[in-house]
Formats: structure tokens, C-alpha cells, sequence
């Protein structure tokens, strides 16, 4: 049975049902509770972009200009008001734009600098696509998976447009629905318990040519935000808008997102599902459309307007110019919208320029011909709006910016103004919209419903008691009730309830918190039918302080241990604190734990803290296992954490799984050496990635009394150690270490040398100190020692399993630390010894470390598929027949051939090759001057035993052939041998 956190534990004698374990989780779960006291109010920019691309190519080539920096907007096609900014003075007019319309580069304006905020001002980037493929096609639309190939294009150019140092924090595609989205460097780290999903409502209901993506992340461990990219039903036929409604509907009811657990470790309920979020956006071509218009009107409508954009004589102006003539309605029709814009758009200029002065202007709202009354004379017949008045779709809270843009939908491609000139003429339309939602507002909605039900049934209940009935007798009636009369003197503060009904639960958001900056279309973006849109919020969220948090956490680390029983055992720790020089600057003498400071691969440090028993009773102590996550290692201690105690524990069971306990008497006080060894190479993979850290919390469990919480923590120097070879490459001059605040573990920074530059360093030394050792050695007048080699055949790169099994430093240990701190900080490595450090030594210390480097490798040397091709070549030649002979250096030039077809991997494998050769043969000329008998074979199997499985990993571990069981030992000789000829072939000659 599994101890509840915070109970008493068993007590010595008695049988526990399992080890004991700590109340970690309820120290998060009280510093959760007062989140208020470590979170500070942020403000960040959320731009929202939705782009229907109709799958038409080049479209990508406009991403960068007008999501990121705002080009592309028409002031004159907009009445938003855009501030202080205005278009530059060289601004490219709409022909000219048009005539060099290419898909080769971005449309927009030349010379256009953007009138919405975009490059660093936005914290996070949200994009969504719609149609990158042709969603038209069954063959896409039945796909029974997602395509990632064109989603790579849009990510690329949005990448190659934002700032430095944006990172994409999540995607999700579903055929031709696409979103992104991506957070500024200072928000990133942020962002946490990020989810993604799909819904499909196409064909058959399911498939996803229709439907949404949907991404949910968390910012400051407490603000949840959910963006929703969708393209719903199409179509003006009856029974799309029905569609429209129901493919909204299915997104809302079948979405299904990773729950949310906070940083107590408690579940936040509904988490899981789309309604449950502080802040809520829906984007995307919803295709809804006008009604109750003809479609032509709108357009004509429409591009008197737009054709206001064009000068007389270009093609464009010629072209609308020539369809509103040749569409033009009957004059005696005076229900025909076009008839009356057109006719008040014909005399209005002559009245404006005859009526006002130059110093005047007349309002837009009053304006009969200004594109605001336009726009209000369309709005009423969108037919969103009307379904949210009518509680059929986007009526619970959800809201929409003002609408102050033209329709996005549809345009000729390559046209800023050229409403769908085709066959079809399809009507304008605001396909493309962008909503959002707070928690609030929902809230709201749901209090309206309830209140509304509530007055239903009271309604109802007063029906049935016939108090509406005018049959009823009057002098039955208590009081009568006049609506427009009654109530008109009383003093009615509306603000007096409005906190009672609009009280929101202390995990909801703020109110007020977000705020819609700008809502405007791209007019002048021309690679695609319809114009892109986008959003500017403000959004006000509460960040976590990290500061404040850890002084909480203490607090209430405090708080609990002193709401235990006095009378229960007490202990007290002590921490030795150290002072260094650090590299992290953020370490503080401050911190209360256990900080062990700067640690390096390999290189032990020793921290001690001293438990004192301060209480009236003896106290057994020892450390008990953590509470730890999925993916890390269980125990009292993480692994690259030993501790040591200064006396016998009291464990009298033989079991491996029992407590080492020890019992202080009143008094009494044990000292306990903590050690921090970074050793494990997958480890230092994971720290040089930054996907690992070493910190920690240990726990000391006083039995019969409180769990006392130790933090341990030390800073990871990056190392050269544990590295591929593409990455080695990538590290610049100064080393590693330059690299210590920046993602050096990517590959893709590009190639800086030929092969790494530490194997180039450690054959080097090695090779410049076996000359010089050999030459050392044969010049001492004492006979009677034996040089080294004949004391170790495999000298100087053997050394013993077990020596790496110990804590403690040895002499020889710290001459490889100084090697490693010399590769790792790109110093020299013969300068890093002292002047009094025997040759053999120093020889001894880089050899070790050349192989131990080797053996951290991450991918080897020789690679599967270049293994491959040179085992292909060895078994050619034994399947010939005759079997084909080769010289020597025959040999080497066919390796080398295969090698070179990966150069950093092909000089590594010359410079170490080179260096085992030469070793080899100084240690033979100076065996050869001793007169004895040259130990060439022996030498050379030594190290062959050595490098073999380094340079060339064995082939049975890469796959290959396999063999029947009766043949298995034979083959693995076989191809055993081939790969030591791959490496034996450069001793000869």
C-alpha cells in the first residue's frame, strides 16, 4: 500500500509495504496555492495571421512581408486607423505593383515599411493556412495521412522572415490546414504543456479537406491560450450555411487535447477539451458569406471603389472600368443597391468639390459615397453575424474586432481591386475572419443563458397561475405591474450586482486582460484569390518570477516543517558552503542547498553537510527515494549524485530494497560527503544538449518524524566530450566552452573545419610526445628499469575498467583533466602541464584521453552505411573467383575511397591511423636500439584490441547479413577479421 504524502512512516521493526517516500508533491501543491505571491503582471503582442493560399505557387514568397512586418496594407482601401504611420513617399503605385507581379518573389509594395507592429515587438506568432494543397483533389482529400512536405516551404519562409531567435513552439497540419506558431526568445521558456490535435469534417464527415487544427499552450504556468485554425463548408447553395454551423459544432465537440496539470501536480478539469482556456482565438476561412444580396451588386459595389486605386489609362481600371458599363443596372430600378451607389458616386465628387473648401472634409459616416457607408450597408447581411444573434454558431462569448476592410474574398490573382472577373463571378465576402474570447466572456454567456432560463420558468410558473390571464380577477391580483411606467423614480445603481453576477472563480483570467490593437486584410498582397488577414492583440498575463517563486517555496518549505510535532525527532542540517568562481552568473551564495558550482566531465567535486540530532530523542535518518517524473532515474540520489555517511548504518536486513538508516543519539552529529561525478556519457549528451540539468532535490526522511528537503544543484561546463563528429565540427576557435549560453548542440551551423579539431590536437601531442619520450628513454645511463612499453604491451593507451568506478582524484586522473579543460577551453594541450611533469606522464595522460574521447563518440568513426560499403568491397573480392589479391597499398586507396565520401570522418580516420603508426614505429626503433627482439605483433594486436572497435564499430552491432546458427561463429570471425584489416592494412608498408 502506497504511504500518503505527509503521514507518519513506519517505525523500525515494523514491515513496510513500500520504501518510504517523500511529501514533495504537497509542497508543490501548497506553493501552487500561493501562485499569486510569485507571478507579476506581463504584458505581451499575440499577432494572429489567417491566409487562404488556393494552393497556388509563390504564395509562400509573401509570408515574410506582410505577417512579420506588416506590408501590404491599402489606407485607402481601410478605415482603420493606423496612427502616427503612413506609407513612405516612394510607395509603388497599384499598377506597377500589378505589371511585375511574379512568383518568383513577394508582391507586395516595393519601398512599403508596414503600418503594423511585427519583427521583435510580437511575443508570439500564430499563423494559419489554409489550402496549401489542393484540398479539390480526392487524391489529397482521402490521404489517410499528412503530407509533411508543403507545410516545410511556409515553415522556411516564415523562419527566414522572424527576428533572430524565435522558436516554433508547436504546428499541426490536417491536408491543407497548416498553423505555426512561434514565441520570442525571452517568452519561449515560458511556454509549457503544449498540445495539438486535429478534427476532419470533410467528406463523409471526417475527412480533412474541411475541418481544424488546434493548439493549445500554457504561458507563465498559469495562462492557458487555445488557437483554432479552421476552413469550413463551402458553398451559397442551400444548406451550406447549415454545414458551416455543423462543421463548427463537430470541431468544438470532438476536439480532444492533452490534459493540463499545474505546477502543484493537480489536474485542472476540463483542460482536455476546447472552453476550459484563459484565452481563446478562432481564425481561418469560415466561409461565411452576404445574403439576401446579388452577388453582381456587391461586386460592382464594390469596385467603385477599388478602381479609384488605378490610373486612367492601366489595364486594371480599363478592365473594371469596362464591367461596371457593361453591367450597368436598369436606371428605373430603385431597389438595385449598385443603381443608388453608383448614381451617388457619380454626383458625389461634383457636389464635394463644389460644396466644400480644400481645408475641409466631410465625415465618412455622413458621406453616402465613403467606403465606412459601404462597408455598414454590407455588414448586416454577413451572415456570421447573423448566426452569432442567433445563437447557431460563435454566440457563447465570442467576439470579432471591428470590420473596417474590404471583403477578402474572392479576387482575380495578381488584382488588388479585381473582384472575380470569371465565369462565375462569385459575390464578395468576409470568408476569412479572425475571433477570440476570454474566459469572461464566456462566463458571461453562460450567466445570460442561466438568467434567461431562470425567467423562463418564472414566466412559466406565473402562466400557470394565470397571473397573465386578463379573465383573472383584479381583486385577486396583490399588485399590477406596468413596464413602462414602474420603476422609472427608483435609484437603480446597474454596477450595484454586477460583481454578484459576472463573479468569476479565482483560476479564471482577469478581466479586460487581452486588447485588440488592429484587425485589417493585406489588400495589396496579390499571389492568391483571397486578401490574408491578421490581428494584433495585447495580451496581459501572469508571469512567473522566479525569484519570488523560490523565496516562496522556501516559505512554505518553513511553514510545513513547522507545522510538525514538536515532539517528534528533530534534526538539524548544516550546508558547507563553498565559494568559486562560477561561470553561471545567476549562482548565489543565497541558495540554501547544496550548490556544487561549476562541474566538468569527469572530474569529481565534494560538497559536506553536517545533520546534527537538535531534538530530545534519537533520531534514525538516511536519504529515501524521491518523487521523481517518468523520465528520470528513481533512487535517493539522481546518478551523477553519490553520498557517503561517516559511520556503519543500522540496516540489519539483507534486502537490496530496504533504507540504510542512521540513528543519532541527542546531541550527536554525522557528517555526510556528497559527491557530484559527471561520468555517464549519455548523460553528458543530454547536459551538453541542455535537455538535462543537474539539479535536484534530495530527501532526508527522519523516521517517526518530518522529511527534510535538500536542493542540490551544480552548473554543467559544456564539453567536448559525448559529441558527433558533425557537431565537433561546428564548434568555433576558443572551444566548447564558447558555446556554454548558446544551442551549441545543433548541426546545422554550419562546417567551420575539415574534421574535428580535438582529434586533430590529441594525435598531435601524442604523436610529439612518443618522439620524445622514446628519445628521453634512450638516453638514461640506468639499464636496469624497464621502459614502459615492456611493462605494458598496450602502453600508453591501456588503462584499468575500475579506475574510472572511483570518486576520488587520482595524480594521473588530473593530468586528464587538464587535457580535457585544454580541448574544451581550446588551449594548448603541452602547456597545460607543469614543467615538473615527467614526459611518460604526459603521454600517458593525453593517450587516455584520446581514448576515452573515442569511446564518447556519439556516432563513431566509420558510420553503418560506410561500414556497408566497405565490407561490400571486402566480400567481392572474396566471392571472385578467383578471389582477387591486393596489394597493400592497394587496400588503403580503396578505404580511403570509400572514406572520402564523408571528409570530416575520413581525416579523422587518417590523423588516428597516422598516429597509431607512428607510435608504432617509435616504439620499435627504440626496442631495435635495445637490441632485443621487435614485439611488432603483439604490439600491434594491442592496439588493434584497442582502436578496432572505436574507429569501426562491429558489424554485427550495424545489422548486415545474418547467419544460420550452424554458420553464425564462422561468419562472425569472417567479418570480425575484415574489420580489423580495415585498420591493420595502414601498419604495413
Amino acid at each position: 500500500m502506497r504511504e500518503t504524502p505527509g503521514a507518519f512512516p513506519s517505525t523500525p521493526g515494523e514491515p513496510a509495504s513500500s520504501p518510504p517516500e517523500s511529501s514533495q508533491l504537497s509542497l508543490s501543491q501548497a506553493v501552487w496555492k500561493r501562485k499569486a505571491e510569485y507571478t507579476v503582471p506581463r504584458k505581451i503582442r499575440i499577432k494572429i495571421g489567417t491566409w487562404n493560399v488556393a494552393a497556388l505557387p509563390g504564395t509562400e514568397k509573401d509570408i515574410g512581408s506582410w505577417f512579420v512586418y506588416g506590408k501590404g496594407i491599402s489606407e485607402s482601401l481601410s478605415i482603420l486607423s493606423f496612427g502616427d504611420k503612413t506609407g513612405s513617399e516612394d510607395f509603388e503605385d497599384v499598377g506597377h505593383q500589378e505589371a511585375r507581379r511574379s512568383k518568383k518573389r513577394s508582391t507586395t509594395p516595393l519601398h512599403d515599411t508596414g503600418l503594423v507592429p511585427g519583427g521583435d515587438d510580437i511575443g508570439l506568432y500564430v499563423l494559419g493556412l489554409q489550402e496549401i494543397v489542393d484540398i479539390s483533389s480526392a487524391a489529397e482529400a482521402l490521404k489517410p495521412y499528412n503530407d509533411p512536405h508543403p507545410s516545410r516551404k511556409w515553415k522556411r519562409a516564415v523562419e527566414d522572415a522572424l527576428p533572430p531567435g524565435y522558436v516554433k513552439v508547436a504546428e499541426q497540419q490536417l491536408v491543407g490546414l497548416y498553423m505555426v506558431i512561434y514565441a520570442a526568445p525571452a517568452i519561449a521558456p515560458t511556454v509549457s504543456s503544449v498540445s495539438t490535435t486535429s478534427v476532419g469534417t470533410g467528406l463523409m464527415g471526417y475527412m480533412g479537406n474541411k475541418g481544424a487544427v488546434i493548439a493549445r499552450i500554457v504561458l507563465g504556468e498559469s495562462t492557458s491560450l487555445l488557437f483554432v485554425d479552421c476552413h469550413l463548408g463551402a458553398g451559397v447553395e442551400k444548406g451550406s450555411l447549415e454545414r458551416r454551423n455543423w462543421d463548427a459544432s463537430q470541431v468544438l465537440s470532438r476536439a480532444r487535447l492533452d490534459p493540463i496539470y499545474n505546477s502543484g501536480g493537480e489536474l485542472e478539469e476540463g483542460s482536455d477539451s476546447i472552453g476550459h482556456e484563459d484565452f481563446a482565438f478562432w481564425f481561418g476561412d469560415l466561409n461565411y458569406r452576404l445574403e439576401d444580396l446579388p452577388g453582381d451588386d456587391v461586386r460592382r459595389l464594390l469596385m467603385l471603389h477599388t478602381k479609384n486605386e488605378y490610373r486612367v489609362d492601366e489595364p486594371s481600371k480599363r478592365k473594371i472600368d469596362a464591367e461596371l458599363a457593361l453591367s450597368a443596372p436598369d436606371p428605373t430600378d430603385k431597389d438595385n443597391i449598385f443603381q443608388a451607389s453608383s448614381s451617388i458616386h457619380s454626383t458625389s465628387s461634383i457636389n464635394t468639390s463644389t460644396t466644400l473648401r480644400a481645408s475641409e472634409q466631410l465625415d465618412p459616416s455622413l458621406d453616402p459615397a465613403s467606403l465606412k457607408t459601404t462597408l455598414e450597408s454590407l455588414l448586416p447581411h454577413d451572415q456570421l453575424h447573423a448566426q452569432m444573434r442567433s445563437r447557431k454558431a460563435f454566440h457563447d462569448g465570442w467576439r470579432e474586432g471591428p470590420i473596417d476592410f474590404l471583403p477578402t474574398y474572392k479576387y482575380d490573382v495578381g488584382s488588388v481591386g479585381m473582384f472575380d472577373s470569371s465565369e462565375k463571378k462569385r459575390g464578395p465576402s468576409w470568408c476569412d475572419r479572425i475571433l477570440f474570447r476570454t474566459r469572461k466572456d464566456k462566463q458571461a454567456y453562460e450567466q445570460k443563458v442561466k438568467e434567461e432560463e431562470t425567467a423562463r420558468k418564472r414566466d412559466q410558473e406565473m402562466k400557470a397561475h394565470g397571473i397573465d390571464d386578463p379573465a383573472v380577477n383584479e381583486e385577486e391580483v396583490l399588485f399590477d405591474y406596468d413596464p413602462a411606467n414602474d420603476g422609472v423614480d427608483d435609484e437603480y445603481d446597474p454596477d450595484a450586482d454586477t460583481e454578484d453576477q459576472e463573479k468569476i472563480p479565482p483560476d479564471a483570467s482577469p478581466a479586460d486582460r487581452l486588447h485588440l490593437e488592429y484587425y485589417t486584410s493585406h489588400q495589396r498582397v496579390l499571389s492568391s484569390d483571397h486578401k490574408p488577414l491578421d490581428a494584433t492583440f495585447t495580451l496581459i498575463y501572469d508571469a512567473v518570477d522566479p525569484d519570488l517563486k523560490a523565496k516562496v517555496h522556501q516559505e512554505v518549505a518553513r511553514e510545513l516543517d513547522r507545522a510538525e510535532n514538536e515532539r517528534r525527532p528533530a534534526v538539524t542540517v548544516i550546508v558547507d558552503h563553498h565559494t568559486e568562481n562560477q561561470s553561471n552568473s545567476n549562482s548565489s551564495t543565497n541558495h540554501e542547498g547544496v550548490d556544487f558550482g561549476d562541474i566538468r566531465f569527469d572530474n569529481p567535486k565534494t560538497r559536506n553537510i553536517t545533520i546534527a540530532n537538535t531534538g530530545r530523542v534519537p533520531a534514525s535518518i538516511g536519504f529515501t527515494d524521491r518523487v521523481v517524473l517518468a523520465d528520470q532515474s528513481a533512487g535517493a540520489a539522481p546518478p551523477w549524485l553519490r553520498y557517503h555517511f561517516d559511520r556503519p548504518n543500522d540496516k540489519t536486513s539483507s534486502s537490496s530494497d530496504s533504507q540504510d538508516v542512521y540513528t543519532l543519539e541527542p546531541g550527536d552529529a554525522a557528517n555526510v560527503e556528497l559527491v557530484a561525478h559527471v561520468k555517464d556519457i549519455n548523460l553528458v549528451r543530454l547536459l551538453n544538449k541542455g535537455t538535462a540539468h543537474l539539479e535536484d532535490v534530495l530527501v532526508l526522511r527522519v523516521n517517526n518524524g518530518r522529511d527534510y528537503f535538500l536542493p542540490v544543484r551544480a552548473t554543467w561546463l559544456p564539453s567536448s566530450f559525448g559529441r558527433s563528429i558533425d557537431n565537433l565540427n561546428t564548434i568555433p576557435e576558443g572551444g566548447v566552452r564558447k558555446l556554454q549560453y548558446q544551442s551549441s548542440n545543433q548541426d546545422t551551423a554550419g562546417v567551420k573545419w575539415s574534421a574535428p579539431r580535438e582529434i586533430f590536437r590529441l594525435t598531435e601531442a601524442v604523436e610529439h610526445l612518443i618522439e620524445r619520450v622514446v628519445a628521453e628513454w634512450g638516453m638514461r645511463s640506468a639499464m636496469d628499469e624497464r621502459p614502459p612499453w615492456e611493462n605494458d604491451i598496450g602502453w600508453p593507451f591501456s588503462f584499468s575498467e575500475t579506475d574510472r568506478d572511483r570518486d576520488e582524484i587520482v595524480p594521473g586522473d588530473k593530468l586528464e583533466f587538464q587535457v580535457r579543460e585544454a580541448l574544451d577551453c581550446d588551449t594548448p594541450i603541452l602547456e597545460s602541464f607543469s614543467a615538473d611533469t615527467p614526459s611518460t606522464d604526459r603521454l600517458q595522460a593525453v593517450a587516455r584521453t584520446l581514448l576515452s574521447f573515442l569511446q564518447s563518440l556519439e556516432d563513431g568513426i566509420i558510420t553503418k552505411d560506410l561500414w556497408a560499403e566497405l565490407e561490400a568491397s571486402f566480400i567481392a573480392r572474396e566471392q571472385a573467383t578467383p578471389p582477387l589479391s591486393m596489394s597493400v597499398e592497394e587496400e588503403k586507396l580503396e578505404i580511403l575511397d570509400v572514406m572520402t565520401k564523408i571528409p570530416a570522418r575520413s581525416t579523422a580516420f587518417t590523423f588516428l591511423v597516422g598516429m597509431l603508426g607512428k607510435v608504432v614505429r617509435e616504439i620499435e626503433s627504440a626496442v631495435q636500439e635495445g637490441e632485443k627482439s621487435a614485439p611488432s605483433r603483439k604490439l600491434l594486436d594491442a592496439y588493434l584490441d584497442l582502436f578496432v572497435d572505436l574507429l569501426v564499430p562491429a558489424p554485427f552491432l550495424l545489422g548486415g547479413p545474418s547467419p544460420s546458427a550452424s554458420a553464425s561463429a564462422k561468419e562472425r570471425k569472417i567479418r570480425m577479421g575484415r574489420r580489423r584489416r580495415v585498420v591493420e592494412v595502414f601498419f604495413q608498408g
